[in-house]
């Protein structure tokens, strides 16, 4: 029987990398789910929905370097976009496939017709439709190398006719060419950064995801020009650990030092870091830029300086040209602060809270003390994303994934079951919000089938935590934000999942404890306190103004018990606002 079109898809994907589709099967796609049953290696994921099949192949690329997910006609591939959104933003490396109507249908206004290269354009490095089989191979392999070379999403839409035609052999190249090459500023260029460092004693250095695989030089930095070392979120895992230097995060979610080094100083270092937040970025000192993508230089801060490089093979060059820094007086007392600020955080994982009303953080603290050393952990967008910033370690193993520059809810289940199938030997821990969970509770379903032994940590703070505090820190009562939740545990259960409920503090360690052990999938619903904040590193004027309102006019309203409430449970942040 002659090759189809579908089996050679599934051919070059395997050969790539890919080990499985995630997707929901039917229609113009039922001729890719066909060959590859007939593959026997490669494996098809059952999703309950097209957007958890897209943040679980992102999870996947960003673990193991490439992966895929498909939708079908029209409403399929349309349920992918907000998962590609994130992928694309994220640059997770991930092909996704749309499949069409056929060719002779296009045009017409047909069944479940979508114009697939508009519905992709604005979430993807690489977005083409083949309409004969002659086109299909070398447009695979153009999406597959813009993926893997952009760290980006590829879409490639492939009409159901095409999928089930003969496959036909082209002169041009057909396989991933995988590359990792050396790129760096120019001797030049490294000679003027060291000479621009070597004439400052109070710098400090700002790291992102870039850092990935720079721990160690720039750890050697750091001691070098005696600087303090803060983070972006998505570098924490990867330059937090085993460093003498770190302040710790910075950003929305982050901590007052790290923010309080980064204006002291007289120079600030980004590496590998696109932190989009431009109000936390010191106007009064210098800025150093160093990133692989040069389009990013300059675009959240004005520079000093701007040079293109990853961050491993840049650092190793400058290193040997830097004096070292003797005073370090600077880093001295940056250090000291951030000892106070973690002692306030102490504060909060001391006061485990009440019966329903446990404390976030010390659930979190206890989460991340009880987890393996290389544990992957995922976090929904919202407060639980605050919790898992401030209270996750780094280890030099473990991860952390988040929807960190789409910022969307609902990625921490989804991300969890591409982990799980990525690393199955190593421990996943989704920390997922209420609001988030509920959004995609169905794919609960997809963990059981394929019995991925996930940990599920639902953070019910019966209601949407974060818009809640926008809202007030605005000054306006939150309203609409409620949510009405069922029991975690036992839907889980309904499932076939192990459930577990924690309702009092007492219990915490012990259901933390039960689920970790557990061999197979696990949910623990957890009754977390509703009115626990997060205070950012800079707390604005009109923040303070905006939340005093709010609580008067709550007031007002009758809401006196949810204000005492609010105040009592907020006492911590009192340090801050004083400091």
């Amino acid at each position: 029987m002659a090759k189809k079109v579908a089996d050679q898809l599934v051919e070059t994907l395997w050969d790539a990398g890919v080990k499985r589709i995630y997707a929901v099967t039917g229609d113009s796609l039922n001729e890719v789910n066909d060959a590859v049953r007939r593959n026997g290696k490669m494996q098809w994921v059952h999703v309950r929905h097209e957007e958890a099949g897209a943040y679980a192949a992102a999870a996947e690329a960003e673990l193991n370097g490439v992966a895929c997910c498909a939708g079908s006609s029209g409403p399929g591939h349309v349920h992918l976009i907000n998962g590609l959104y994130d992928a694309n933003r994220s640059g997770a490396p991930v092909l996704a496939i749309a499949s069409t109507m056929h060719t002779d249908e296009m045009g017409s206004d047909y069944f479940q017709e979508t114009n697939t290269i508009k519905l992709f354009d604005d979430c993807s490095v690489y977005n083409q439709i083949a309409t004969t089989p002659k086109q299909f191979p070398r447009m695979l392999q153009a999406a597959l190398q813009h993926a893997y070379s952009k760290k980006g999403v590829a879409v490639i839409g492939m009409p159901g006719d095409v999928a089930m035609e003969d496959a036909a052999d082209i002169l041009t190249e057909t396989s991933l060419l995988k590359q990792r090459p050396v790129v760096r500023p120019n001797d030049e260029e490294l000679q003027s950064l060291a000479q621009l460092l070597n004439q400052h004693q109070r710098i400090t250095l700002f790291c992102g995801i870039g850092c990935k695989e720079a721990h160690d030089e720039v750890v050697a930095l750091a001691k070098k020009l005696n600087a303090p070392v803060g983070y972006s979120f998505r570098g924490k895992m990867y330059v937090q650990y085993d460093n003498p230097n770190e302040v710790g995060m910075t950003g929305l979610l982050g901590l007052p030092s790290a923010y309080h080094a980064m204006h002291e100083s007289d120079l600030l270092v980004l590496l590998g870091t696109d932190f989009p937040y431009k109000d936390f970025m010191p106007e009064s000192c210098g800025i150093i830029q160093i990133d692989e993508k040069p389009e990013r230089l300059g675009r959240r801060a004005k520079l000093k300086m701007g040079l293109m490089g990853d961050i491993k093979h840049t650092l190793q060059a400058l290193l040997p040209l830097l004096d070292q820094n003797q005073d370090d007086s600077f880093l001295r007392a940056q250090l000291k602060l951030y000892e106070k600020v973690k002692e306030t955080q102490q504060t909060y994982v001391n006061d485990r809270g009440k019966k329903d009303n446990i404390s976030p953080e010390y659930l979190a603290h206890t989460i991340d003390k009880l987890a393996t050393d290389d544990a992957i952990f995922t976090v929904d967008t919202g407060m639980s994303c605050v919790w898992g910033a401030r209270f996750i370690q780094a280890t030099a193993n473990r991860e952390l994934l988040g929807s960190f520059n789409h910022g969307s809810m609902a990625n921490a289940m989804p991300q969890a079951i591409g982990a799980a199938f990525a690393r199955p030997n190593q421990q996943v821990i989704a920390f997922c919000g209420d609001g988030g969970l509920s959004m995609l509770l169905g794919d609960l379903a997809t963990i059981v089938q394929y019995n991925l032994p996930i940990k599920v940590i639902v953070f019910d703070n019966r209601s949407l935590g974060m818009v809640k505090l926008e809202m007030e820190v605005a000054g306006l009562p939150d309203w609409q934000t409620d949510m009405y939740n069922p029991d975690f545990a036992t839907v889980a259960m309904a499932m076939g999942m192990k459930g577990i409920c924690i309702d009092e503090p007492d219990k915490v360690e012990q259901g933390i404890k039960e689920a970790l052990a557990y061999q197979g999938p696990v949910l623990v619903h957890a009754k977390t306190n509703p009115n626990s904040l997060a205070m950012p590193p800079k707390i604005e004027f009109s923040q303070m103004k905006g939340y005093a309102i709010t609580m008067g006019k709550m007031i007002l309203n009758g809401r006196m018990d949810e204000v005492l409430d609010t105040v009592k449970s907020n006492y911590k942040h009192l340090k801050e606002v004083i400091r």
